[in-house]
């Protein structure tokens, strides 16, 4: 027997593609999350974007019948706005009868008395109204569609135990074939790390890459790249430097703790990559502005003004960059550069230049942006479809860099196992043009590891 969904007005918003992804079984929309999502409609973010294109999609499902009576979806099921929430008087003793999540609940509990044979469960990615259905004697899941187990999340790097001899091979050969069924557990997918160990206990070792064209183990080119004075210190880091720099690689995923050297390494090999290089003519550093819900409008000053409290981790990374007093050989005769001691002058000289780019992503949505190198920070605050929406606005020859922890979640209603960065690891890990690096090694200072660690 079908199965009956009744979706919170969060769900909605996080996915507006939401119900068309319970298969043929029922979706209820309670009428009062039309109403949050009317209330969310002129937000200028992903929130209200989704607001207004499930507007959309219901009013062109009224065509198809009465939508208060359900009308037919393509996949077989039904979809249903509901205004009853009569068993509203059962919660009044311990909760707000006029708070949306309760009316929400009461629409619910009013179709589980109607449909006792039926299953009824509450959709929603509110902890806390699950745990009022829970109370309530209601099913509640979490939406679980885009939703990645960060257990088993792919590293992009594996450590094999092998003979001496393979490791000499390599050495001697620069290249070891390795072609294995997909079911075999040593199968590798494109461009993931490897790091062959005598399984001897000798301390040999080296360290390779797949190459899914010549079907074998390949020698790291660029991992050991000095970029505006930053070099790898640890071996994630070392594989993270080899991806940054390749040209054909066009996405690079890297995940790790704060401290990490993630977006230390992304920005120094941007601008390597830019400035010194040219293989790219902007390189555009952006994240997402979670604190405000996304709108910086109506803080004082200028956009530049508006948006340097939330970029000032990136102003941090070039204030290190520059601070090691490397020089662009592109501008080592340029008279009007100025010293790289100033960094704020340092940075609206390559502004002025059209050569950096710092944005809040509030901006960036929209424009198609070719021949850039564009790092992506805290992509653990973007739903999967902005960060789809995100890789569709890559112009040609164009490289995009996400960096983040999934731990370290600022948006309301995304977790570790249900955000952007991790979603975009797990689908792009069999795709050539794609790389990824977990970082497991943290370069702080030896305080801020403790803190870290024991607190």
């Amino acid at each position: 027997m079908n199965k009956i969904f009744i979706l919170d007005t969060n769900v909605l918003l996080h996915d507006s593609q939401a119900i068309f992804k319970f298969q043929d079984n029922d979706v209820i929309i309670p009428l009062i999350a039309i109403e949050e999502m009317d209330n969310q409609k002129r937000r200028q973010d992903e929130v209200g974007r989704n607001a207004r294109r499930v507007a959309k999609m219901i009013d062109d499902l009224r065509h198809r019948g009465k939508i208060f009576e359900g009308v037919k979806l393509d996949n077989g099921g039904t979809l249903k706005v509901e205004l009853n929430h009569q068993k509203i008087e059962k919660l009044s003793g311990a909760l707000e009868q006029f708070k949306a999540d309760n009316r929400i609940l009461a629409v619910a509990m009013a179709y589980q008395e109607e449909f006792p044979d039926r299953k009824v469960v509450l959709v929603t990615k509110d902890t806390y109204l699950r745990i009022k259905a829970d109370v309530a004697g209601i099913d509640a899941e979490d939406y679980k569609t885009d939703k990645v187990n960060i257990e088993e999340l792919y590293s992009g790097a594996v450590e094999l135990q092998v003979n001496p001899e393979l490791i000499n091979q390599f050495y001697s050969n620069s290249f070891i074939p390795w072609e294995k069924p997909e079911d075999d557990p040593e199968a590798l997918y494109p461009n993931q790390f490897v790091s062959l160990v005598d399984v001897n206990g000798s301390g040999q070792s080296a360290l390779c890459r797949y190459n899914p064209d010549k079907k074998g183990l390949v020698p790291l080119l660029y991992a050991n790249t000095e970029a505006w004075g930053i070099r790898a210190r640890n071996r994630e880091q070392r594989y993270a430097m080899e991806l940054l720099m390749d040209d054909s690689i066009r996405l690079v995923t890297l995940v790790g703790q704060a401290g990490t050297g993630k977006t230390l390494l992304a920005v120094a090999a941007g601008l390597e990559k830019t400035i010194d290089m040219e293989t790219y003519k902007k390189l555009v550093v952006t994240r997402p502005v979670i604190p405000l819900g996304g709108d910086i409008g109506f803080l004082p000053g200028d956009k530049e003004e508006k948006m340097r409290p939330w970029m000032s981790p990136i102003y941090d990374n070039l204030e290190y960059i520059f601070g090691q007093g490397k020089e662009s050989k592109k501008d080592k005769g340029d008279h009007e550069k100025p010293k790289t001691s100033n960094v704020e002058t340092t940075i609206r000289y390559f502004k002025d230049k059209g050569q950096l780019e710092l944005e809040a992503l509030t901006y960036i949505r929209g424009r198609t942006m070719p021949h850039q190198y564009i790092i992506v920070d805290e992509a653990q605050n973007l739903t999967p479809h902005e960060v789809k929406t995100i890789l569709t606005r890559a112009g040609e020859a164009t490289k995009v860099v996400l960096t983040g922890d999934p731990y370290q979640i600022d948006h309301p209603y995304l977790d570790s196992n249900s955000n952007g960065l991790i979603y975009v690891v797990e689908k792009f890990k069999g795709v050539k043009i794609a790389g990824h690096v977990t970082f497991v090694k943290g370069e702080r200072s030896e305080l801020a590891q403790l803190a870290a660690e024991l607190i």
